[in-house]
């Protein structure tokens, strides 16, 4: 049976803690949460004109954006110049209620908003896209927004919007976040920011922050210019424990290292020649080099076993092993391994706004380019084992635990390794593991806006606009032609390692890699690169919109409806499987691959329409209601015309080739939300809300095995491969609700408490995995924050919790749950005076661990780690401390 409904224990403990931290805010208060309310708009005139910054000043914005807004919006504002709640800008949406967030690497990278997919979130900056291509070689290239590229420093405030309109872009079924950067004519005259951070991991190394920011205007309020930049290194290290179990049951201990650096340019520029007219330039450059090393050591304890599960398969074929004990009597041979990649990514966006007021009109301009480009510039593999001449590994001696949600291992052997242990040169594994893929992103964009006031009883204005994008995004693939053997590159080992490492959960030492010596060893024998004609695409997307909406309002309601009208127009480029011959020169993968393109088109349009009404019972009591049509488009790697995958990687079994098709409809989502909100005091909320999406159009692959296409595959010596067809079928559904409590007490202590619902339903045939649950979808998530601060100090803890979840990856990791998550953060500022601030951040002070594991049934197509429970993979949290300063003028 599938364990994907599989609950845990932590859960209920994790929950306790949220009630505790709840009737902890409830009790320091004392009572002044019913005094407070009965005060409500006794000063509102004195309130206003007193500046709130700090926790409580960017929550009371937040919370009037929110009042503010007709549809259902939650809003990140930032305290104070370089200032959001958290350092990590996805942790800063993660606040939000019905957000969670995808971590990748230690940082948040992505966003799932009511349970969907983060696929379905359409993230904008400043209203437009942003282009990325990612660093990772085992990464899909898909339509998400990656916020680890983004310095926190630069934003001003992230609205979410949960609910559709016909003037917001489409592409978002989940909702749309629109993130915001500063504005010179908003700040005062020579603003200055500087500030630094250095920070201390219990598992990583330090690493240090600078970002700065200068805001410039004239006299005449009508020209200013913002210039900001901010500087992130450091090397990131995470340890875990990884079981793949196709190879004699092998678990292997694994510390990956990236060596990160990262740089963000911002510079923004306003002129208001008129009261009526404004022009506006922004440019954004962003890079992150992210050259990293994945060092292994297996061990493999299959002729041990004891305990076995029931997945079988032909690499286990009485079951995966799930304890065994080694002795000194059996001990087993190891095997150990880096793959080192050189990985980087720019992203430079650039726009032109113009905006003008006339007697009854508003007419808003805006065009510009988003540009990007990176991928894996290299990967390499350097490995050892007991048939490598010169080599003399630890042999295992000690027990395998697999019986638990985690791997557990006891050496009773000393399992340190050395450069002794290593021969005294060494080249790359080869060929086979050394490629790269060099991809890149683009989209020019236009837009136009225009409301015309009318002065016609209930309908206040009338709202249109077109908007024009034009994407092109293109992923490569080079295979590596080594040197004859007579010339192969040789290099010492002790030069191949700088230092130590420590491997895994259990941390014994071993040789740290050099990747740069590694790198470079390693383009020494590469003779020349051939393009990989199997893994070549090339996307084309034209997308249009014209929408229409009718803005009305009365004494005590507001509102509005409209139609979005869409047209794609979408292309894709690739290389045919047609069993062409090789010709001289060319690489064996590239078997049966034609040597011209071919392009397929095609092109679809929809009407999305939308209606969002706020009504005001009274002056403290909203009732919101919307219902609207939604879309989400295909992402790009369904699109593509042809990937293959295993061929010659050295595991037998996994060979696929995966067809796409660029004329896949987009996921349509028909939706429903009610709020009710009751405003109180200043920044006081408490509300509940009630969503609903039916999405149809889903993407699912039509899988055939054992096929035939012409290639054979060195790995098995034959002509067999799973062949997948990206269709459109099947639909999904989404249910749930959200409440929050956000409150300050008069003696300068607040609290925010959230938890979002959402039951969500997706066709089981999307996912080689057959769950059927949505990708990093959570059916609890909650927040509960407690602050204090006065004039000089300030102090916040913040618990975020989120349950189990599906992650669902493309390359080694592939389909596996995340158990569920909850991690305990702090911060604490001290103002000496109103130029310093001193701050201390500390991240997961729980140190919670990152726990995934197999919850296919044991008869699905995925591999044989991701079923039944077994504990595939496991990191161990990490505590981060940063301390900070910085000047503000």
């Amino acid at each position: 049976m599938s364990l994907w409904l599989k609950t845990n224990t932590n859960k209920h403990k994790k929950f306790a803690l949220s009630a505790t931290a709840a009737s902890i805010i409830t009790a320091m208060a004392g009572g002044a949460f019913s005094a407070n309310a009965q005060e409500v708009g006794s000063d509102a005139d004195e309130a206003e004109l007193i500046v709130v910054r700090g926790v409580r000043g960017a929550l009371e914005k937040s919370v009037a954006l929110k009042r503010e807004a007709v549809g259902i919006l939650d809003a990140v504002s930032a305290e104070d110049l370089g200032k959001l709640p958290d350092s990590d800008v996805g942790e800063s949406l993660g606040r939000i209620p019905g957000v969670s967030v995808g971590r990748a690497f230690g940082q948040g990278a992505s966003v799932s908003i009511r349970g969907t997919d983060p696929q379905m979130t359409y993230t904008t900056l400043n209203g437009q896209s942003v282009s990325s291509t990612g660093w990772y070689d085992q990464e899909a290239i898909d339509r998400s927004f990656n916020y680890s590229m983004l310095p926190s420093e630069l934003i001003s405030e992230m609205e979410v919007y949960k609910t559709a309109r016909a003037d917001l872009p489409e592409g978002g079924i989940g909702g749309t976040v629109i993130v915001k950067t500063r504005k010179p004519l908003s700040l005062d005259a020579n603003s200055l920011y500087l500030g630094t951070k250095y920070s201390v991991g219990t598992v990583s190394d330090d690493g240090t922050e600078f970002s700065g920011l200068y805001s410039w205007k004239n006299e005449d309020n009508n020209f200013g210019v913002l210039v900001a930049a901010a500087v992130t290194q450091g090397d990131y290290v995470r340890r875990g424990t990884e079981a793949d179990t196709r190879w004699s049951s092998d678990v292997s201990p694994t510390t990956f290292i990236q060596e990160r650096d990262r740089k963000a340019f911002d510079l923004s520029a306003q002129y208001r020649p008129t009261d009526a007219l404004e022009i506006g330039f922004h440019l954004l450059s962003m890079e992150l080099v992210g050259d990293n090393s994945n060092t292994s050591h297996y061990i493999f304890h299959e002729d041990n076993c004891s305990s076995r599960n029931d997945v079988t398969s032909n690499y286990n074929p009485n079951g995966v092993c799930v304890y065994s004990e080694t002795t000194a009597d059996n001990a087993t041979d190891s095997f150990v391994q880096t793959w080192a990649r050189a990985a980087s990514m720019t992203s430079d966006s650039v726009t032109f706004d113009l905006s003008h007021t006339g007697d009854n009109f508003e007419v808003d301009v805006v065009v510009g380019k988003t540009k990007a480009d990176g991928g894996t510039d290299l990967t390499t593999n350097y490995s050892y084992g007991s048939w490598t001449e010169g080599a003399n590994l630890p042999t295992w001696t000690g027990t395998v635990d697999a019986t638990g949600n985690q791997i557990k291992l006891t050496p009773t052997s000393d399992q340190t390794v050395t450069l002794d242990h290593f021969p005294d040169e060494i080249s790359p594994s080869g060929s086979w593991a050394t490629f790269k893929g060099p991809n890149s992103d683009q989209e020019s964009y236009a837009q136009a806006d225009f409301e015309y006031f009318l002065d016609n009883g209930v309908i206040s204005s009338f709202k249109g606009g077109i908007r024009s994008t034009s994407h092109e995004l293109e992923k490569t693939s080079y295979a590596s032609v080594w040197a004859d053997s007579d010339d192969i590159v040789t290099i010492s080992t002790s030069e191949l390692y700088n230092g130590t490492l420590e491997m895994g959960a259990n941390g014994w030492s071993h040789p740290m890699p050099n990747i740069s010596a590694m790198v470079s060893n390693t383009l020494d024998n590469v003779a020349s690169w051939v393009e990989g004609r199997a893994n070549y695409g090339l996307i084309k997307e034209d997308n249009f919109a014209v929408y229409g909406m009718l803005v009305f309002e009365g004494d005590n309601y507001s509102g509005d409806v409209g139609v979005r009208y869409i047209n794609t127009d979408s292309s894709a480029t690739g290389y045919s499987l047609d069993g062409t011959e090789l010709s001289d020169g060319d690489i064996s993968a590239n078997q049966g691959w034609g040597y011209s393109l071919n392009t397929v088109e095609s092109s679809y349009d929809d009407f999305l329409p939308s209606f969002n009404l706020k009504y005001e019972l009274d002056d403290n009591v909203v009732v919101r209601v919307s219902a609207a049509q939604a879309i989400t488009r295909a992402n790009y790697d369904n699109m593509f015309l042809a990937a293959m995958n295993g061929y010659q990687d050295t595991t037998q079994g996994n060979e696929e080739v995966t067809f796409g098709d660029p004329g896949l409809l987009p996921q349509k989502s028909s939706q429903a939300d009610v709020a009710f909100e009751y405003y109180y005091g200043e920044g006081n909320l408490v509300s509940v809300g009630l969503f609903t999406k039916s999405i149809s159009n889903f993407i699912t692959t039509d899988t055939k095995v054992s096929q035939s296409i012409g290639v054979v595959s060195p790995d098995i010596d034959a002509d067999s491969w799973t062949v997948n067809q990206y269709v459109n079928a099947g639909s999904g559904k989404i249910n749930g609700a959200e409440f929050q409590v956000q409150h300050a007490f008069e003696n300068g202590f607040g609290a925010v408490v959230n938890y979002t619902y959402a039951d969500a339903s997706a066709p089981k045939s999307s996912f080689t995995d057959e769950l059927p649950v949505f990708t990093l979808s959570s059916k609890h998530t909650a927040n509960v924050v407690a602050y204090w601060e006065n004039d000089n100090f300030s102090a916040r803890a913040a618990y975020n919790y989120r349950s189990k979840y599906m992650v669902r990856e493309t390359g080694w990791y592939g389909n596996r749950m995340h158990d569920d998550y909850g991690t305990l953060d702090a911060s604490f500022g001290w103002n000496p005076n109103d130029a310093f601030k001193v701050t201390l951040e500390i991240v997961n002070i729980l140190e919670e661990d990152d726990i995934q594991y197999g919850a296919a049934d044991k008869d699905t197509d995925v591999k044989d780690a991701l079923k039944e429970g077994f504990p595939a993979w496991s990191f161990i949290g990490e505590r981060t401390m940063k301390v900070g300063l910085s000047y503000k003028f």
